[in-house]
């Protein structure tokens, strides 16, 4: 009989690209389910001073509340320069109910007039699974390294996409073909990394 494993997320889009990776491991059965089948628990609070903070805090959370093994992720924009910053406030950089150009437009102010290996970023997104039973945990990174770049450029994106330059593809994240970003993404490395913790521990 196939496991459950629980997504932290009522987002479909990211339940079909975790299902993507994780429903189809050989020799492993999961159902891979998102908060959709559980419409009354209350939200989490990310209250975290980092990624593996949120991650891990949501994933625990789940978990207890649920039984399942559950599976959650926090991610987000860091640049070098600016001592990680926007970090654990990517979303909300520019005000809790900020858009993305707004956002966009903060992080562009801060990065004016400086060369381009002084605008240095990362999207990082750290994957946390927790295991309600045996009580383990698995915490993975994924990482795609970049250049903000002080115009935005492209429509395939949303967030931070438009400004965030990858000079091996010499494009925005948000001019590169949605399968191509999918390919190289730090959601996409990360569930790479998780794969294969899951097909360690439980094939």
């Amino acid at each position: 009989m196939a496991r459950k494993l629980l997504v932290a997320s009522a987002n479909p889009g990211k339940i079909r690209e975790i299902k993507s990776f994780l429903g189809n491991i050989n020799g492993i059965k999961l159902e891979i389910v998102g908060l959709d089948e559980f419409p009354d628990l209350e939200e989490v609070i990310e209250d975290g001073d980092s990624f593996t903070a949120n991650a891990l805090k949501k994933a625990r959370l789940r978990a207890e509340q649920t039984g399942l093994l559950s599976l959650a992720d926090d991610s987000g924009l860091v640049v070098e320069y600016l001592g990680g910053e926007p970090g654990i406030y990517s979303a909300r950089y520019a005000g809790e109910k900020a858009s993305d150009e707004e956002n966009n437009l903060k992080l562009i102010e801060k990065l004016k007039g400086l060369p381009a290996e002084k605008r240095k970023a990362a999207f990082i997104c750290v994957m946390a699974l927790v295991d309600p039973v045996s009580r383990e945990e698995i915490v993975v990174e994924g990482r795609c390294e970049g250049i903000i770049q002080l115009e935005a450029k492209g429509e395939n994106g949303f967030g931070y996409d438009p400004i965030f330059y990858l000079p091996d593809y010499k494009k925005t994240m948000a001019e590169l073909p949605l399968k191509v970003k999918n390919q190289i993404s730090h959601r996409a490395v990360a569930l790479e990394k998780m794969k294969t913790e899951v097909k360690r521990r439980y094939s």
